[in-house]
């Protein structure tokens, strides 16, 4: 992967970070969140997606519309599932495994759908990173699943870490095959899933308001942060970075959301996380290296 392409992965990761940090303290909300940030999103990203669409325009096609179709359904599923995932079970279980099955299967995806070449590098790389994400969000007691209600979790996160292989497997198909442009390809998405929730939100108006009384600030903010994060991974892929180091190397917002936490906020870091850290770090030096 260049450098140049590491690059954005880090930029996204930090802006992965940041915005799932916000979303964690509107979890309660559950549908009407998603669907408020997802017009902020589609209004917010507005402007950009008119000029480069008199700049570049875009051809219509129907697998084009067929891609930007299948990404809007499995981004809602994702979505809801994760914000379901996070009121029934417990968020050290549940963002772990989705964390760390997504990449796995991303990459697998890669190598089987898009034909991208497996190396010894590389897969070393995606097993530390993966490693590191389990290690950093159980803080080093993987015993947690030894309990019973952990397993919620852990179905609630295979579940989301399906979605996000398969709509990162579609989203490179999107901007690598079909070459759609990033910003385009996200915004349409972003507005055809948000279109898709509106009848559901328009049956209890007055519930949904309510729901999101003092968390419109936090749907401001994830609805820049989110799509800009995904921007950033889309056009790294669009300039030739491969699927299956890209989907890896965007779990450095788990090191990075350690970081901040240590250094900002002054929490205590245990040894389990400060491995997952040097997990992710290693991992992250492996995936650059690999050509």
């Amino acid at each position: 992967m260049s450098y140049s392409s590491l690059i954005l992965v880090v930029l996204a990761a930090m802006a992965h970070a940041t915005w799932n940090l916000l979303a964690k303290r509107a979890a309660m909300v559950g549908a009407p969140f998603v669907f408020a940030y997802g017009l902020c999103a589609s209004v917010l990203y507005a402007p950009w997606v008119i000029w480069v669409l008199m700049h570049d325009g875009m051809t219509w096609t129907w697998p084009v519309v067929a891609a930007i179709l299948t990404s809007s359904l499995l981004h809602l599923g994702y979505s809801l599932c994760l914000q379901r995932g996070y009121q029934v079970a417990d968020l050290s279980v549940v963002y772990p495994i989705a964390r760390g099955t997504g990449p796995l299967l991303s990459t697998t995806g890669a190598f089987l759908l898009l034909g991208e070449p497996a190396t010894s590098t590389g897969i070393a790389g995606m097993l530390c990173v993966v490693i590191g994400v389990l290690l950093i969000a159980t803080q080093g007691r993987l015993a947690i699943f030894q309990h019973a209600q952990a397993w919620v979790g852990v179905r609630w996160g295979v579940v989301i870490g399906l979605f996000i292989a398969a709509y990162t497997v579609v989203d490179a198909y999107g901007v690598k095959v079909l070459l759609i442009s990033p910003v385009l390809f996200d915004w349409f998405t972003c507005v055809t899933r948000t279109a898709m929730m509106t009848p559901h939100m328009l049956r209890r108006p007055a519930q949904s308001l309510e729901a999101m009384r003092g968390h419109w600030h936090l749907a401001l903010a994830v609805g820049f942060l989110s799509p800009l994060g995904y921007i950033l991974v889309l056009y790294a892929l669009r300039n030739g970075a491969p699927l299956s180091l890209v989907a890896p190397a965007r779990e450095m917002s788990m090191m990075l959301g350690t970081l901040a936490g240590m250094f900002l906020l002054r929490e205590k870091v245990g040894i389990g996380r400060l491995a997952g850290c040097l997990s992710i770090l290693a991992g992250v030096i492996l995936l650059g290296a690999t050509r």
